[in-house]
């Protein structure tokens, strides 16, 4: 295995700096959207339980992506008790 060096904030250059804290505005911006519906919405138009698509969502990028695309259930479809 080859010894990967790891850089410090400090070795950024400034457009890698703008890069990372766009990367990760980004980020949090999804993940507080995909919350916020989340807690708003009722229980029975999420595909499985709050909780676990909560803990879902903090996992980077794919966790909100999946909760808005695979999380929330269609509200144009009809709804079968």
């Amino acid at each position: 295995m080859r010894n990967r060096r790891r850089y410090k904030w400090s070795d950024l250059t400034h457009r890698q700096r703008t890069a990372v804290a766009m990367s990760a505005t980004v980020q949090v911006a999804l993940a507080v959207a995909a919350w916020t519906d989340l807690a708003r919405r009722d229980p029975r138009q999420i595909n499985g339980s709050k909780r676990t698509w909560a803990a879902i969502i903090a996992v980077n990028f794919i966790g909100p992506i999946a909760y808005f695309t695979r999380g929330r259930r269609d509200e144009t479809a009809p709804h079968t008790s």
